[in-house]
Parts: structure tokens; sequence; C-alpha cells
């Protein structure tokens, strides 16, 4: 009898132990949570995707990774990022971000987009139904394949008919139907909506209670169509239709105003329209050469000239001659477009209302380096954000915002138990950016591990190669139901 009962013992506590038994253990490092505030030393134990244990105890796991020195925050969140290909992810990754989402404008197909990268993801993704798209289609210029702003032309400068209108709504549903999730405008690139058709436009995103990303109309201070007139376009869009509202790289659009169209935001919250916003840490942004930003005035807008463009691949400074060119090409040119200063930046990023965005792609040093960049100049050289402020930028705000899109976002953005185990671990003393504008995919230094839905994508700072744990982000259903 004494036997069975230290046999059941035995088995009892075996069972105890393999219960509290996690997948991965990181150890001792310190643990930040933006919601909390939790700042402190902490073991983190993870099990099938979640965090399960946040605790100064002991934790044992198959695997245990010794992490003091180090922070352990909740992975960074990209909700403007062009570049969704193998080797933009790789350098996602080694900036820390577990979630990169095409946002901003949206791609033209997001079943065909979904099921691309479906097993093939090293990071999570999503995106939103295009506006851009949709009207490029109405008007029988399609976008080709791979490709998410149309060719300056009819389908971009010219109204819609209300019949032309209610088809783009039309193309919207079916993209929000297969997982789209927000409606992502690129007014600057579509001249030809009026004020109504970007009213319809958030008209339905009410409607579907999904938010509204957009690129505004106009940049500059030359009236009219300046920033300022854009940000009171899209903020009375959202004051007449409810919809929520998230102005991208406000830096970039408002460049020298950048400050006031923040206080614009600050004053529409304050009223209790639900607006935010974002930005990058560079003063150069970058689009397509042939598209309808440049449309005639566009140096009297931007106050550039066509010496302050560049091409990303060889570093030439265009001419009149160039420009011209490269503008009537029918093949895509990308170009960097050097239009801010280093002092609006550096005043912009700070701002509590500002998430941190990196509109990455290949050719521009933002779609390698934004993330370390925030953390090695703010944080450690300027001093001008601090460490917690800068992780919740990177992880809690944009998450919060996604949340307007899927409930799926509240397990994302925190250090929490029963959060999504999407980590990065970095030293926050050596952590950089080595992306530059000659070299735009030279990867970040600093980060350690990065854990991807419970699985270790990079590994002592180093990728683990062919895994590719990234999951869909889906946009909630037509009854307002997450998928």
């Amino acid at each position: 009898m004494r036997k069975l009962i230290f046999f059941i013992c035995v088995v009892a506590l075996s069972a105890s132990m393999a219960a509290q038994q996690y997948d991965f253990v990181l150890e001792g490092g310190r643990v930040m949570d933006p919601e909390t505030g939790l700042d402190a030393v902490r073991n983190v134990g993870i099990r099938d995707g979640k965090i399960v244990r946040v605790s100064s105890e002991a934790l044992s796991g198959r695997r245990v990774v010794h992490a003091a020195g180090l922070v352990v925050a909740p992975g960074f969140i990209d909700l403007h990022q062009h570049g969704q290909d193998l080797a933009s992810q790789r350098v996602k990754a080694f900036d820390g971000v577990t979630t990169a989402l095409e946002l901003e404008i949206g791609v033209p197909d997001v079943a065909q987009f979904l099921k691309t990268k479906e097993g093939h993801s090293l990071i999570h993704y999503g995106t939103s139904a295009s506006h851009v798209a949709a009207r490029a289609q109405v008007f029988g210029a399609p976008l080709p394949a791979g490709t998410i702003l149309p060719k300056s032309g009819p389908a971009t400068d010219q109204p819609a008919t209300p019949e032309q209108i209610e088809a783009m709504r039309e193309g919207l549903r079916a993209e929000l139907d297969a997982g789209g999730l927000a409606i992502g405008m690129g007014i600057q690139y579509t001249p030809g909506a009026t004020r109504l058709e970007v009213i319809d436009m958030f008209r339905l995103a009410a409607e579907r209670r999904l938010p509204v990303y957009t690129h505004m109309r106009s940049a500059g201070r030359v009236e009219p169509a300046s920033a300022i007139e854009a940000v009171s376009e899209v903020i009375g869009a959202a004051a007449i239709t409810g919809a929520s509202l998230h102005i991208v790289h406000i830096n970039s659009t408002c460049l020298r105003d950048s400050l006031e169209c923040l206080s614009m935001v600050e004053g529409a919250r304050a009223r209790g329209l639900d607006v935010t916003t974002e930005a990058y840490p560079y003063i150069a942004g970058m689009t397509a050469i042939n598209s309808a930003l440049f449309n005639p005035g566009w140096r009297e807008k931007l106050g550039i000239d066509y010496g302050d463009l560049v091409l990303p691949d060889t570093g030439e400074h265009l001419t009149k001659q160039r420009f011209d060119e490269l503008h009537n090409s029918s093949a895509t040119h990308w170009v960097l477009i050097f239009a801010n200063t280093q002092e609006i930046v550096d005043k912009v990023i700070p701002h509590p209302l500002v998430m941190i965005a990196s509109d990455g792609a290949e050719g521009h040093p933002r779609n390698a380096g934004t993330y370390s960049r925030v953390l090695a100049q703010y944080v450690r050289e300027k001093g001008t954000v601090t460490l917690m402020d800068a992780i919740r930028k990177m992880s809690l705000m944009p998450a919060e915002m996604l949340e307007r899109s899927t409930p799926a976002a509240r397990q994302k953005g925190r250090l929490q138990e029963g959060a999504d185990a999407d980590i990065v671990v970095f030293d926050a003393a050596t952590i950089s950016d080595r992306a530059t504008f000659e070299k735009p995919m030279e990867p970040s230094v600093g980060v350690r591990y990065l854990v991807v839905g419970g699985t270790v994508v990079v590994d002592e700072g180093k990728i683990v190669p062919d895994l590719f744990p990234g999951r869909a982000l889906l946009g909630l259903d037509k009854t307002g139901k997450e998928r």
C-alpha cells in the first residue's frame, strides 16, 4: 500500500512539474511592459505561442535563455510597411519587428496577398483594402501585379461619377470581406478624387466599423492644397462619418508645419474624434517618380527642386531633363525626396501622440533601421524619449490602433501573462541602426532574440533559417465580428 501511495505521489509530482515546464524561458532580463508600467527583472515562461508566466521566481523550460543585462519587451508593430518580401522581413526582424502591415494604401488583391504569404512569412502580416487600386480598376487601368501605386493619368487625375464611386465601394467591400484590416487611401496619389469621394470612402469604413489609414491629399505650405488643408479634410471626413482615422507619416507630409498639424490632431482628439498618427525618424521620404505626387506644381508645394530628388540605387541627384525622362517612363522608378529637416524630425518623434512606423521599402534606410534608430538616437543619445515611452510608441500604441480592426490585437503590444509571445530581446546599450542612404539594407545590431508567436526567429543575433511562424491579422467580418 505504501509503495502504491509513493508511486501515486511520484506520478502527481511529475505531472505537476510537466505542467510547469515551458517551451522557452527568458531568464533574468529587464522585462518592460508599456501597458502596466512593469520595469523589473523577471523570468518569462512561454508555451504554445503565449506568454504563460511572468515571475520573479525561477522557471523551468525546455530551453532557458539567460537575458541578464538585456531588455525584454513586446515585439514592435509596424503599421506602415510596404516591403513584404523575405529580404525586407529579415531586416525588420533584426530591427525588433514581429508584425509588419501594409496599411497606408493596401494591396490590390487582399485574398491573393494573404494566400501568397501563408506559411512563407518570418513575421506577422496583414493589409488594408486599397482605395487607390479600387479607383484604378473602376477607371479601366488596373494596377499591374506587385504594384500599389498607379502611374499618373486619367485614373488618378479625373473626378469619378457617382456610379464609379459606388463601384469603388463595392470593390472595397469585397476586399474587406477577404480580410482587409481597414481602408487604405493614398489621396495624394489620386488627386482627381473629390472631397465627396473621400467622404464616401470614410462612410464605408464607418459602415464596417473599420478605420481609414490615409496618406493625405497634399504637403507643404502653399495654399490652396497645403498640408494644413489636407489635415482638415481628413479630420472633417472622420467627424462627418464617425470613422476612425489614422494619418500616416505626419512628418513627411506636413514638413515645416508638422507641429501645427499635430496640434490639429490634438484638437480633434480633445473633442472626441478618434484620430491617430505616426512618424519615422528620417529627413527624406521615398515614392514613385511617375506618380501623381509629381504632377505640375510639386516643386512649389514641397519647397524643393530637382536636385533634392535622388535615385536610391545610384545616388544620382536629378536634373530637370532626367526628371522628365523618368516621370514620363512607363516603368516605375523610386526616388528619395529630401524635403524635411532634422530639427523638425527631432521635435516630432518625442511627441506623445506620435507612434513609430517605418513606411519601409527597399531603397530607403527606414526599411531596415527605423526602430533601432529611435532607440539609439532618441533614447540613448539625445535623451528626448524614455526607453519605456519608445517601447510604447513601437508596440502598445500600434496594437491599440489595430484593435479598431481586430480583437486579436489585444494580445499584442504587451508583455503580460496571456499575451501573444511576440517578444524582442535587445541590448539597450548597443542597439543601433546601420542602414544608410548608400546602403539601405544593412541590418540593425543589438537585437539578440526575436520571438514570433512563440518561435525564436532571431537567436543570439542570427536569423534561424527555414522558419516561417508569421500569421495573418485579419479584419472584422461584415457583421463586425472577429474572423
